[in-house]
């Protein structure tokens, strides 16, 4: 029971990691990248390099999405405009993803006490800095802290049943993602624990993989409720963004193993294959949809108007 208590301490952890870095990060350039946002995204290309450089600063395609959705509702940003991002946001997220498998344990407390010394120094931007810092340094203390509990936490008769379900039956596992990501708002903490239980072997790159894809399902629940009482476009948005995402799954959970074979080629590292992994899935879906962007948007506006009638 202590161990499920802490795992869930270390869950709040990270996530408050990712928001304190966050915050330190848009305080640093916040104003000017949604600004920038707004202006330099009249074509899908340029969205969606807008839109992956954004979510890789904010460390946040969730952040990037509700961003998104609010300059819709705003006028700022047409529907169309969005689709450019949204993939670029996906293929962003991965960042967050590459980052973690890094091995920086012995900077955990030096990361924390500059961040912390950062912040008596009068400048808005040092304090900033020492805010990312800090969120950086929580992130990581968490990725430890789940590695340090996946042996005692697989033990459970339940986890247990369900990683070896999981093993057999790749739906469970995506659904797994779906699931655990809905409710913590955060595809990265999916990750991040999946990668704990690959660094201890209690779990297959294959369920691993599984699991990242449904992540990307379960990610969409954050945008989808900043639409609602929004405006049709910026529904419209949001709807695009589950499309998108459900379409890429799909079309990957038959290709798992290639997947798992091809990111292996690059590293022998079970963790560094899952963050491999999941770059290819949305640099590959991203560049399969993005030449056929106004196609797409004739596709969400027809159903969803068909849907509403």
């Amino acid at each position: 029971m202590t161990e499920l208590i802490l795992f869930v301490i270390y869950i709040s952890i990270f996530l408050a990691g990712m928001a304190v870095l966050r915050i330190g990060l848009f305080n640093l350039s916040g104003k000017s990248m949604t600004a920038f946002l707004s202006k330099v995204t009249n074509t899908p290309p340029k969205g969606f390099i807008v839109g992956a450089l954004i979510t890789g600063l904010l460390q946040s395609s969730s952040a990037v999405m509700v961003m998104t959705v609010g300059l819709v509702s705003a006028g700022s940003l047409t529907f169309p405009q969005t689709i450019g991002i949204i993939l670029g946001s996906n293929v962003g997220s991965t960042f967050t993803t590459e980052f973690m498998t890094f091995s920086v344990e012995k900077w955990i407390v030096p990361g924390v006490v500059a961040g912390a010394l950062l912040w008596f120094v009068p400048k808005v931007v040092c304090k900033s800095i020492g805010t990312s810092i800090i969120g950086l340094s929580a992130i990581f203390a968490a990725m430890n802290g789940f590695k340090q509990l996946a042996g005692p936490i697989s033990a459970f008769p339940f986890i247990q049943n369900l990683i070896h379900s999981m093993e057999h039956y790749t739906l469970l596992a995506v659904l797994t993602g779906i699931a655990v990501t809905a409710i913590i708002h955060s595809s990265s903490v999916t990750i991040g624990i999946s990668m704990s239980f690959l660094s201890s072997d209690e779990l297959s790159v294959y369920a691993a993989i599984a699991m990242m894809l449904g992540s990307n399902i379960g990610t969409c629940i954050t945008g989808y409720m900043a639409s609602i009482g929004s405006g049709e476009e910026a529904k419209f948005t949001a709807y695009a963004h589950i499309w998108l995402n459900v379409l890429g799954v799909f079309a990957f959970i038959p290709l798992i193993h290639q997947l798992e074979g091809l990111a292996a080629y690059f590293t022998e590292d079970k963790a560094k294959q899952l963050a491999h992994a999941s770059v290819l899935f949305n640099i590959i879906t991203s560049i399969i949809v993005l030449p056929f962007s106004r196609q797409f948007v004739r596709f969400i506006l027809i159903v969803h108007k068909r849907l509403k009638a």
